[in-house]
C-alpha cells in the first residue's frame, strides 16, 4: 500500500519550512506547492497543506486551504483569538492540526508539568524559554502552552533571544527545601518537522475536526 502523499508549504523558504521539505522528501512524499517571499510555485494540487509562516500571512493561508480543500497543519506562532476562531470554523469542513510546538519531547514536558502542578500547589513556579535571535514573538507559543496548564494562576515567564538556539524551555517548581526543574532542549529543528509529518499522516485519516499535537501524539 502506498502511503505517500502530495504536500504544499506556506513559508517554504524559512528555517522550519526547509526542514519540513527535507523530512517529508526522505519519506518519498511529493513537494508540489509553495508560497513564500519568492512568490507562488505549484506543480500539482496538494493533499495536505502545511503553514510554517507568520501571522501576517494567515489570511493568505486561509485562501489557499480553501482553494485546495485539504487537511491543514499550522505551526505559526503568535495567532490571535480571531485567528483561532477562523481555524475552528474551517475545521468543520476539513481536518486542522494546530500547535505552537510539534516536538514529542515537549508533549511529555507538558504532561509532567501538569502532574507536578497538581502535586505541588503551594510551590513557587517560574518558566524560562530561550530561542534564536530571529524569533519575533515573546514569550514563545510553547511557553504559553505551559502557562495554560496553570489556568488562572499567574506564572512568570522569562524569555531570552540568543544566537541560533532552536528552543529551550524549563519549568521550575520551588519549595522551601528543594527545587524541581523540568527541561526540554530542541537540538535541531528536525524534531519539529518530524512532528509535522506525524500530524500530516494523522490528518489525512480524518474527515474534519480541530486537533492539537497532543491529540496526534496520544491518540495511539
Amino acid at each position: 500500500m502506498n502511503n505517500t502523499f502530495k504536500y504544499g508549504i506556506i513559508g517554504a523558504n524559512g528555517r522550519l519550512g526547509q526542514e519540513v521539505i527535507n523530512v517529508f522528501n526522505e519519506q518519498k512524499n511529493s513537494f508540489v506547492f509553495k508560497y513564500d517571499l519568492e512568490g507562488e510555485w505549484i506543480s500539482d494540487k496538494p493533499q495536505v497543506l502545511i503553514d510554517c509562516s507568520l501571522p501576517e500571512v494567515f489570511f493568505k493561508s486561509m485562501d489557499y486551504v480553501s482553494e485546495f480543500n485539504c487537511p491543514f497543519i499550522i505551526a505559526t506562532t503568535g495567532l490571535s483569538e480571531s485567528n483561532f476562531n477562523e481555524l475552528k470554523r474551517l475545521s468543520e469542513k476539513i481536518p486542522v492540526v494546530q500547535s505552537y510546538n510539534y516536538s514529542l519531547g515537549i508533549q511529555i514536558l507538558l504532561k509532567l508539568t501538569q502532574i507536578a502542578g497538581e502535586k505541588l500547589k503551594d510551590w513557587d513556579v517560574e518558566i524560562t524559554e530561550t530561542h534564536h535571535r530571529f524569533k519575533k514573538d515573546k514569550p514563545s507559543g510553547t511557553a504559553k502552552m505551559i502557562q495554560n496548564i496553570f489556568k488562572e494562576r499567574k506564572v512568570n515567564t522569562s524569555s531570552l533571544r540568543l544566537g541560533n538556539v532552536a528552543g529551550d524551555h524549563t519549568v521550575s517548581f520551588g519549595g522551601l527545601g528543594e527545587v524541581l526543574s523540568i527541561t526540554h532542549s530542541a537540538t535541531s529543528r528536525r524534531t519539529f518537522a518530524e512532528g509535522i509529518l506525524k500530524s500530516a499522516e494523522f490528518a489525512l485519516k480524518k474527515k474534519n475536526g480541530f486537533y492539537s499535537f497532543t491529540d496526534v501524539v496520544f491518540s495511539e
